[in-house]
């Protein structure tokens, strides 16, 4: 006969707490492989590389927009000026109208890129969220106005503006470039990743289509304006070869455009008034890109995931 011992039961609040359960052995950390290593190192000479691609000419433009001719043209290779003298920036200031220039950049920048982004919205929120016959079709041009070159269409475009008389004007230079096939793409894509159920409720209580898009759409697409306004300022402020087709006057003129107006300075050659301008037409869009580089990456990639 066998008898088995019971444990007594302890009422609650007395005798000894349970032993605390043990806890595993913390092992070293694990090793990486070689072949991982050798991965993730190559990457950073890859970055370290692309960064150098980059940066390299910025630089140089920099340092050369303070030397003289003959230090541009030394054997061997001088990277450093022999003294940062504003003098070709003073020559720039004196040899085009820099000031007029500016102007004329800044208004037209922050207008055109205003536009595009306003008529992005519209078209946008026109595609998605309005019930209209051909939506879809309107959809599919605004893809292949995506594809075509910009190239193709400045006879045209030339031959329209030239028929208005608007040659040397303002708006000869902003019309033809203010719709945005890409703005209205990136919109409608995010628009697709909205709740669609908070613009019901709108809709319930009495809110237009108006309404809905200014109190509702926008302030949920605060990332994705971001994005299509810089890229739509600086593609703006780069503006070249179209400005430079309908505009001769330097009354109208851009600054990209008015670099080639220095050219007629000591011929080609005086290439430290060339890097003092180019600092001047590059240096105001770099510092806002820099800025908002962590608003551009947020939009492109908004709508990537839906659900």
């Amino acid at each position: 006969m066998t008898t088995t011992a019971t444990k007594p039961v302890e009422a609650p609040g007395t005798g000894t707490a349970p032993p605390a359960p043990q806890r595993p052995p913390v092992r070293g950390r694990r090793r990486r492989r070689p072949a991982s290593v050798a991965l993730d190192g190559g990457l950073y000479v890859a970055l370290v590389l692309a960064i150098l691609v980059m940066a390299v000419p910025l630089i140089w433009m920099f340092l050369a927009s303070f030397k003289t001719n003959a230090e541009m043209v030394s054997l061997p290779l001088q990277w450093l000026p022999d003294a940062f003298a504003p003098a070709n920036y003073e020559q720039v200031a004196t040899s085009i109208p820099i000031g007029r220039m500016f102007l004329n950049s800044l208004a037209l920048t922050l207008l055109g890129a205003g536009l595009k982004v306003f008529l992005g919205l519209c078209c946008a929120y026109a595609v998605v969220f309005i019930d209209v016959p051909f939506r879809n079709a309107a959809f599919i041009v605004v893809i292949f106005a995506l594809l075509i070159p910009g190239q193709i269409t400045i006879i045209p475009n030339y031959t329209l503006i030239a028929s208005l008389d608007w040659l040397n004007t303002y708006q000869g230079i902003l019309v033809p470039g203010l719709a945005s096939a890409f703005g209205t793409f990136l919109f409608r894509q995010h628009f697709l990743s909205l709740p669609i159920s908070v613009l019901e409720a709108a809709q319930l209580d009495g809110a237009g289509h108006w309404r809905r898009l200014w109190r509702f759409v926008v302030p949920m697409s605060m990332p994705t304006i971001a994005a299509v306004t810089l890229i739509s300022l600086v593609n703006e402020w780069n503006d070249y070869l179209w400005p430079m087709l309908v505009t001769d006057n330097t009354e109208t003129m851009t600054l990209p455009v008015g670099l080639t107006l220095l050219q007629d300075i000591d011929g080609m050659q005086n290439w430290g008034v060339l890097m003092a301008a180019t600092v001047l037409v590059t240096l105001p869009m770099l510092v806002f890109f820099l800025i908002l580089q962590r608003r551009l990456v947020a939009g492109l990639t908004a709508g990537a995931v839906t659900g």
